[in-house]
């Protein structure tokens, strides 16, 4: 399969943990919340068939670009999902460069910014509490908006969840690098990653 195709399906599979993420708010709406926090269980596997298909810039660029070209397109995208996506990208860039492409260090570090990319997609309960609540009353089953508050109002709980995400996200890429031992093995693991980088520059 051609590297450009095989792309466009691996960024279909991310956009679809979005769609799951989003979906799962049917249940109840902590499920919407903290749907970010549980993701990354599948979003580590995206992740690392997208690095190992392009092996240099682009993997975190691709896929969260691609699901932020969809989502505004579908007019589902505020001032806080674009800059928030455009932050964990360019952190996710990053580390990747420094660490260096062609290892799993880069990888399992890169990922641990864009696992929270999800998070930008819920934020709007937050930062636009009121627009979400009346987005619940018009949309959502009768009720569903008295549900939301104690779910928004509970800040510690949120708080919780997000320092939670980084474990998670660094034991997801370990356990998706078991799980898809082919494309875990493109990437060395003898590598020094910031200091060898930093070493050569200065050479």
């Amino acid at each position: 399969m051609k590297p450009f195709i095989r792309l466009i399906l691996i960024a279909i599979a991310y956009l679809a943990t979005f769609i799951l993420g989003a979906t799962s708010g049917l249940i109840h709406p902590a499920c919407y919340a903290y749907a970010g926090a549980v993701l990354p269980l599948l979003t580590a596997m995206v992740y690392l068939y997208a690095c190992s298909t392009l092996r240099g810039f682009g993997a975190a660029a691709i896929l969260n670009g691609f699901v932020l070209v969809v989502l505004l397109l579908a007019g589902e995208a505020d001032a806080v999902l674009v800059i928030g996506m455009l932050v964990l990208t360019a952190l996710a860039e990053a580390i990747r460069y420094f660490c260096q492409y062609d290892t799993r260090k880069g990888v399992r570090w890169s990922f641990v910014p864009f696992a929270f990319s999800f998070f930008t997609y819920t934020a709007h309960w937050w930062t636009d509490t009121a627009g979400s609540l009346a987005a619940a009353v018009e949309e959502m089953p009768e009720g569903y908006d008295q549900q939301m508050l104690p779910v928004i109002e509970n800040i510690p709980v949120l708080v919780v969840v997000l320092a939670l995400t980084i474990p998670v996200a660094i034991l997801s890429m370990r356990l998706a690098e078991r799980i898809l031992k082919r494309p875990a093995a493109v990437f060395l693991d003898n590598r020094k990653g910031l200091c060898t980088f930093a070493a050569s520059k200065m050479e």
